[in-house]
């Protein structure tokens, strides 16, 4: 297969574990200069370090620790980057809580949509221009398959994803007529730190989910997120579900408890 990644130049955020850290080494691995963004710093050097040692190519990677629901920070970013964009994976987010709208936290709310939705715009709206200019570039969402469902308690963080589907389709509405593509991935179990955040810290919670069946992992989505990316440039890949085979649906999973 042809590699289109060579000596591309790409933004990722929510880099420090799961999806984010797995398409990181993916394009790493491809040879594609890297800037590696999410909150924890010393997590982001290690990633970043360790795809160096692991790349057959010359690669760049810089890091920048800054939360994407400030949009100050999401600027000084993006004004301190040393090339184009080629490709920004729109990878931050997160779930937090299980209940009901009747009774749910509403700072849980608050930091859902600020990075769900807020976090991911931003870093759009700040990119975008860039490759409209040029004429070219890739906008990559990691939606869910909660961008394709709801379900009982999780009434803001599926609302959140049905933003990102919309949002993704508008955004390549807007750049019709442009060779900018716009694409979304929207995984359903994948076992990270998503669980552990949702049930905020509680582990035990968070391993029952994935409990007797098999999920999919960082780098099952990682793998996608490279072949949408390394399409013919005439190819744009708008949405792709990808579920565990144990997975349905959204809340249909079986799970052997024998």
């Amino acid at each position: 297969m042809e590699n289109r990644l060579l000596n591309k130049y790409a933004v990722i955020t929510g880099a420090t574990s799961g999806i984010g850290a797995a398409t990181a080494r993916a394009f790493g691995n491809a040879g594609c200069n890297l800037m590696l963004t999410g909150r924890r710093r010393e997590r982001l050097e290690e990633i970043a370090e360790t795809i160096c040692s692991e790349s057959e190519h010359d690669i760049e990677t810089q890091t920048a620790a800054f939360d994407v629901r400030d949009v100050d920070a999401c600027k000084k970013m993006v004004d301190n980057l040393t090339q184009p964009v080629d490709i920004l994976v729109n990878n931050a987010g997160l779930a937090k809580g299980v209940d009901a709208v009747f009774n749910a936290d509403l700072a849980d709310w608050d930091l859902m949509i600020d990075t769900n939705i807020k976090g991911l715009v931003t870093m759009t709206r700040l990119i975008a221009p860039g490759m409209k200019k040029r004429n070219e570039g890739h906008i990559i969402n990691v939606g869910s398959i909660a961008s394709h469902e709801s379900y009982p308690g999780g009434s803001i963080y599926t609302a959140t994803k049905h933003a990102v589907k919309a949002f993704t389709e508008s955004t390549k509405k807007d750049l019709h007529g442009t060779k900018v593509r716009v694409s979304m991935v929207s995984p359903g179990l994948v076992e990270t730190e998503f669980s552990v955040v949702r049930y905020d810290g509680d582990k035990s919670k968070a391993d029952q989910v994935y409990e007797d069946m098999r999920p999919l992992v960082g780098q099952d989505i990682a793998e996608v997120i490279h072949f949408t990316a390394n399409r013919p440039a005439h190819v744009n890949i708008m949405d792709t579900i990808i579920f565990p085979v144990d997975q349905s649906s959204a809340t249909m999973v079986y799970q052997d408890n024998e």
